[in-house]
């Protein structure tokens, strides 16, 4: 796969034919309303001929097998597909690729250009000897091993809608996290009806999470909410229970706290019930948490001091680094994460933290600001598909901030109101991978799911193999 920067005079047609595929390919893999449409400075992904294939209507995965003479068990396990339900727009890895030996080629060049073993040549060809090939002989290359990593994706929805989108997307996911469960000062939890996502996430191997928050609808993350539960060894007992309870019943793999805005006197607090919970949770449940992103063990303000990463690290099987929100939607406009920022948060979590038990957040989501801004203004979030289509429909070139990796945008409403929107696209989301990849780390965990970003799938595929427990 490629990532292609449109340019002045560019076409999807121009495109297709230096990249040697066809318009409908890239056009399905990048979900474009119109083809015909596009901006300076939109990234697309170019799906591979030969190597990846881009499901189109009518497919089946017979038929793709039967296309590239690949049999259909092959073709599901290198996607991750469990339940034989494809769907349109999907990028397919091959599990096979062609190559023709040219003169002066042996199976051992072939397979250091390709970043392959010789036996696995030699079993893909039928071989018994890596001597016996010739110029002008077709080989059958195997798709080269990528790095394999975990990846968390938070929903808050649980309707049909989310049902599909998780049945859509389940194959690039480890972990699903319905958010949330909010913690009662008794013990008790308000359930959720997450029934049809949850039965999505099965369907396509997915372990759920339950994520509990210290959440009210009158307070958002109430410190003293949190406090009534940290300081009462009791009611975690009581908590602890009802977790049992609906994990057992519901199918849950594991639990991952998000208790935010806890008090600084309840840090340690907060680390003891984290044990409790562990003593009680192993070996059968995951234990994680979701931490505010900090630079710094001794990061002050109510969001950080409480959150312990360390000692966390210790405790729990994983963490998740919150590593977005710099542009939020009550502040200025900025990227959502930008990467120097980022960077500086992973030096130090992994200088406490094991590097695999850290995940990195995520943003699945861009915000569009009202200019110049105005302090006590919101911001409206966006999906990076909302986010090109702006552009597109107000025929603005998109540029691209090189220091935070980060694509955006200015555009003039029909009020003549100006708006500046930050956003993530396949660059943004290559530079991410590339750090994750960088500090080896567990993996990202996205949030949110529910915006249209199909190019973040193909560039996740491009770069991983998703670890399925």
């Amino acid at each position: 796969m490629e990532i292609y920067v449109v340019k002045s005079g560019d076409t999807l047609w121009l495109i297709a034919q230096k990249f040697g595929t066809d318009i409908s390919q890239i056009s399905l893999a990048n979900e474009l309303d119109n083809p015909n449409q596009l901006v300076i400075g939109q990234s697309l992904v170019i799906p591979e001929p030969g190597r990846e294939y881009v499901v189109q209507n009518g497919d089946t995965l017979a038929r793709i097998a039967a296309m590239f003479d690949v049999s259909i068990t092959e073709l599901a396990q290198a996607n991750n597909i469990s339940s034989g339900i494809i769907y349109i727009g999907e990028v397919l890895e091959l599990p096979y690729f062609t190559h023709t030996v040219n003169p002066g080629e042996t199976v051992w060049s072939i397979s250091r250009r390709y970043g392959v073993s010789v036996d696995s040549i030699l079993q893909a060809n039928d071989m018994a000897e890596p001597g016996l090939i010739y110029p002008g002989q077709n080989l059958r290359i195997p798709a080269p091993e990528r790095p394999v990593t975990e990846v968390n994706a938070y929903t808050t929805r649980f309707d049909d809608r989310s049902r599909r989108s998780v049945l859509a997307l389940g194959r690039n996911f480890t972990y699903l996290a319905p958010f949330s469960y909010h913690v009662n000062a008794d013990g008790s939890l308000e359930e959720i009806q997450e029934t049809p996502v949850l039965d999505a996430a099965h369907q396509t191997n997915t372990a759920p999470l339950l994520v509990v928050t210290n959440f009210t609808e009158e307070e958002g993350f109430s410190s003293d909410l949190a406090a009534s539960v940290l300081r009462n060894p009791d009611i975690q007992e009581t908590l602890i229970d009802n977790l049992l309870a609906i994990m057992q019943e519901k199918g849950y793999a594991g639990v991952n706290f998000d208790f935010e805005y806890v008090y600084p006197e309840d840090r340690e607090n907060y680390n003891n019930f984290l044990r409790r919970v562990v003593e009680r949770l192993h070996p059968e449940f995951l234990v994680s948490t979701a931490l505010a992103p900090k630079e710094s063990a001794e990061q002050s303000g109510l969001l950080y001091e409480a959150h312990d990463y360390q000692t966390q690290g210790e405790i729990v099987d994983f963490i998740v680094s919150m590593t977005y929100e710099w542009g939020w939607a009550g502040g200025r406009p900025w990227a959502i994460a930008p990467i120097n920022e980022v960077r500086d948060v992973l030096d130090f979590v992994v200088s406490v933290v094991p590097s695999e038990k850290v995940m990195m957040g995520v943003p699945l989501y861009g915000r569009d600001w009202k200019i110049p801004w105005v302090e006590g203004t919101t911001a409206r979030t966006v999906s990076p598909q909302d986010a090109v289509q702006l552009a597109v429909q107000h025929g603005v070139p998109i540029e691209y901030n090189e220091t935070y990796q980060a694509p955006f945008f200015h555009y003039t409403d029909e009020t003549g109101q100006r708006h500046e929107v930050w956003f993530e696209d396949a660059r943004s989301m290559q530079a991410k991978y590339d750090l994750i990849k960088e500090y080896n780390l567990r993996g990202p965990s996205y949030w949110v799911l529910g915006n249209a970003f199909p190019q973040n799938w193909a560039v996740l595929q491009d770069n991983f193999t998703v670890r399925k427990l």
